[in-house]
């Protein structure tokens, strides 16, 4: 049976969404101590205070020209990543899609000086089901995913944000899906100074989103600015999410609910409201 909607104000969220299908399944090359904390804190993602209305979704792992939703009234699996066993192609989550929420977000978007644009095909790619199936494994809220924006404009995608806000009031979830820290070499390398670079780069971010909103959104538009940026991300298309979900934080001070590693690397999660 289907529990009622509520229309309470739901979190803003920056999720760390693994690698691969990691933490979902053991991987012979992830240390087998790192899995287990990051499959919890994904787990608890659903831990709010109302059960949201739909998850509006803002993966690193879709880029369009222009800020695209996806329409489609049951969206399908988008493997999008390669050399994992058998079961990782496997997975299954069919979460409802929201043609009416995704009409919406694109308005907001048009009205915020946007292009936005559709695609009635696309499924969920890993950055939204390896979080999501952890946490609603039974996927019956409905979702939206929103691609990122070519260019990976950080003052873009905070002004994405900004115009999504509103729809936090009604019951959606605001979503984004990336790593905190994403350079594959240095994953796979575990260099002990990319593990310090890391850990700088976390304790920047950590005080850069408790920072009243215009001096936080200010900080993440020069994130380039930050310690050990480059290192941390030789391409941002990881962190850009992060940006989404502040610019729908509004003034709503972020908080670190969740921090671990990945590869000895230090990730984070980070939560507004």
């Amino acid at each position: 049976m289907t529990r009622p909607r509520s229309h309470a104000r739901l979190p803003s969220i920056f999720v760390p969404h693994g690698g691969g299908p990691w933490p979902l399944m053991d991987l012979p090359f992830m240390p087998p101590e790192e899995g287990p904390p990051l499959l919890a804190y994904m787990q608890s993602i659903s831990d709010v205070s109302a059960e949201p209305s739909a998850l509006l979704v803002i993966s690193a792992h879709w880029e369009a020209r222009h800020p695209t939703v996806n329409t489609a009234p049951a969206p399908g699996m988008l493997y999008d990543y390669n050399g994992f066993p058998d079961e990782a192609y496997r997975l299954q989550w069919p979460a409802p899609g929201h043609p009416e929420l995704a009409a919406e977000v694109r308005d907001l978007l048009r009205t915020a000086g946007f292009q936005p644009a559709e695609d009635a095909h696309r499924g969920y790619d890993h950055g939204t089901f390896v979080p999501l199936l952890a946490a609603y494994p039974d996927p019956t809220i409905p979702v939206v995913q929103l691609s990122l924006k070519l260019g990976l404009d950080p003052a873009e995608h905070l002004a994405m944000g900004r115009a999504l806000a509103p729809l936090r009031d009604r019951g959606v979830y605001v979503i984004g899906s990336g790593n905190s820290f994403h350079n594959l070499r240095a994953l796979f390398g575990r260099d002990p100074s990319a593990i310090r670079a890391s850990a700088s780069f976390d304790e920047w971010l950590t005080d850069t989103i408790a920072l009243p909103a215009a001096e936080r959104d200010a900080r993440l538009v020069d994130w380039k600015s930050a310690p050990h940026a480059a290192m941390c991300h030789p391409r941002e298309e990881h962190l850009i999410p992060l940006m989404v979900a502040a610019g729908a934080a509004g003034d709503d001070v972020g908080r670190v609910p969740w921090r671990g590693t990945m590869s000895g690397m230090h990730v984070a999660a980070h939560h507004f409201g």
